[in-house]
């Protein structure tokens, strides 16, 4: 496994006394090496469920593309900084999400749930959100402790610590503002694209209707779905209310390229 690029000490001895607020002190590369030593570690788990994409050529084209017109719309201000590379995980669980650094991971249980394309846009563009925004860097500083991150940095953390952060990204506690800020973000990339822009708010709308008695996984850490439903609909409608596309027929076909 690479190890991260090391930081000057005297910067991380900054970051571990200023990190204040809703402030990322950490230098952008930070993410891109947590994220590239994360990922690593994802896959090397989730060896026996995870799509390889050279047997899967052409999902991975289906996913590819829509994480093009994502990026396309120079809306992300680290489009070009951070790998954005997709893996899908052959997995039963409603799940979806992105590390630090742009490592994006779909698993296929959710892919089954969705029904649309636009839905699946929305949900990736909302992940890559908190990628771009740099809100998993954040989220893990606050439940990990600066200390433990900047020793990730340096290479001199346990494997354990390493499983533990890898793990707790598929539930990573965002906050209130993150949640909201990853919402309107994904509106107003699709707001640039072909898509219908609430597409994400499409996905919000099934679970609400779907009465489940326990939240899928990728909800755990997403409450008040009606409300984040009612704000993504109000953004939309003051960027001007452009329809898009939902795509729903072509979804469909492309998802029978799920063995």
């Amino acid at each position: 496994m690479r190890l991260l690029h090391l930081l000057p000490l005297t910067l991380l001895m900054d970051a571990c006394a200023s990190f204040v607020g809703n402030i990322n002190v950490f230098p952008v590369q930070y993410d891109k090496d947590l994220g590239a030593q994360v990922a690593h570690n994802i896959d090397s788990t989730n060896a026996a469920t995870l799509l390889d994409s050279a047997q899967h050529v052409e999902l991975y084209a289906y996913l590819y593309g829509i994480r093009d017109s994502i990026l396309n719309t120079g809306q992300l201000e680290h489009s070009a900084d951070f790998a954005w590379r997709l893996r899908i995980l052959n997995d039963s669980t409603l799940n979806a999400f992105c590390t630090p650094g742009g490592y994006i991971y779909f698993y296929t249980g959710l892919m089954r749930y969705l029904e649309s394309e636009d839905q699946l846009a929305g949900v990736m563009a909302h992940e890559m959100a908190h990628a771009d925004k740099r809100h998993s860097t954040d989220a893990l500083t606050r439940q990990y402790g600066t200390e433990i991150l900047i020793s990730l940095a340096l290479g001199g953390a346990q494997p354990s610590m390493l499983l533990q952060i890898a793990e707790g990204l598929t539930h990573l506690s965002y906050g209130r503002s993150a949640e909201t800020e990853s919402d309107l973000s994904s509106v107003e990339w699709l707001y640039q694209t072909a898509y219908n822009p609430t597409g994400a708010a499409g996905f919000f709308k099934k679970m609400l209707e779907s009465n489940a008695q326990e939240p899928p996984q990728f909800l755990s850490t997403h409450p008040n779905s009606d409300n984040r439903v009612e704000a993504m609909t109000e953004h939309w409608q003051s960027l001007g209310g452009k329809t898009g596309q939902t795509f729903k027929e072509r979804y469909k076909a492309n998802l029978k390229l799920i063995p």
